[in-house]
């Protein structure tokens, strides 16, 4: 009996070995003598022990590999690009996909790489930052032709990095910072333009004001002034002594107000009444004078005009 013992647990140890587990999203490639047997998924399995054997497993789920190529653009400017790629084994291509192509990461670098360089040295720098997606697109496009044979379906593919060269890139820097300085200094100009506008817009409001200011206090100076010699009129003092008078008084009146002024160094020269008596007398006679001269000068221009008529053809 107990010669039979090692043999029930050989035979159970065989037994235990047939049977194994497949995680989920994952398939296992059963082979028989070397040869393909059975795809199995997810779950508990069995297989011939000694006679079967995995060969091994295939992950289901979503890989993603990112590839960095290197590569000249039109404007002969070097760059990477981090191409990533998003992938999947085909649920019903799982024998190709283990059967078929020993490395898959390796066959789409290769792709990748293919791709990237076909189209980038097409393209300027600046496109390259533009045009990414379609870039990609390219990629994806490529990739499916070629992979779906294998087994593999490409989920996505996405530029994740534009890196150009380092001195290009500090260029690119300086550009741009000059262009921000070009766009500050014209908003700064604008603004001080606006101010002067404003300023002197300001300044040509603020002297119109005062221009018709000065005007309404000379005009009612003069209103004044015509009213004072009527009255003076009035009571029998003839219009050159009433405006000897008014001199006199306004002169009077200017010196109360200079002296009235204590931090003032304003001198008021002539400063005596005869001054001011002098100083009308000479514009009367100034204007006398004006007046006689500008009625000589019209008897003088009518009487040329009346020489130099012609006299009119007789009618024959």
């Amino acid at each position: 009996m107990f010669v039979f013992i090692p043999f029930v647990i050989f035979a159970i140890i065989i037994l235990l070995s047939g049977i194994f587990t497949v995680r989920q999203q994952t398939a296992a490639i059963v082979e028989r003598f070397g040869k393909f047997h059975s795809i199995r998924n997810s779950g508990l399995h069995f297989k011939i022990p000694v006679f079967d054997r995995i060969a091994g497993r295939i992950n289901l789920k979503i890989q993603q590999l990112d590839v960095i190529v290197e590569t000249k653009t039109k404007d002969d400017v070097f760059v990477r690009l981090k191409i990533s790629v998003q992938f999947q084994v085909i649920k019903e291509k799982v024998y190709d996909a283990f059967y078929k192509l020993e490395n898959p990461n390796d066959q789409i670098t290769s792709y990748v790489f293919d791709v990237v360089r076909a189209e980038v040295p097409k393209m300027k720098l600046d496109d390259v930052f533009e045009r990414k997606d379609d870039i990609a697109i390219a990629v994806k496009q490529e990739l499916n032709e070629a992979m779906v044979n294998y087994g593999y379906d490409i989920i996505k593919t996405l530029v994740t990095d534009i890196d150009p060269d380092l001195q290009v890139k500090e260029a690119m820097n300086r550009i741009n910072a000059a262009e921000r300085e070009k766009v500050a200094a014209e908003y700064e100009a604008e603004a001080e333009r606006i101010k002067i506008v404003a300023k002197a817009r300001a300044e040509a409001e603020s002297k119109r004001l005062q221009g018709q200011g000065i005007a309404d206090q000379r005009r009612e100076i003069a209103r004044g002034l015509e009213e004072s010699v009527d009255v003076l009129n009035n009571v029998g003092i003839n219009s050159q002594e009433a405006s000897a008078l008014i001199v006199v008084t306004q002169h009077y009146d200017t010196l109360q107000s200079i002296g009235e002024e204590t931090n003032s160094n304003l001198i008021l020269l002539p400063n005596s009444p005869q001054a001011g008596s002098d100083m009308l007398n000479n514009m009367i006679a100034s204007f006398t004078a004006s007046n006689q001269i500008g009625e000589e000068m019209r008897k003088q221009n009518a009487k040329k005009g009346i020489g130099h008529t012609k006299p009119k053809r007789e009618e024959e």
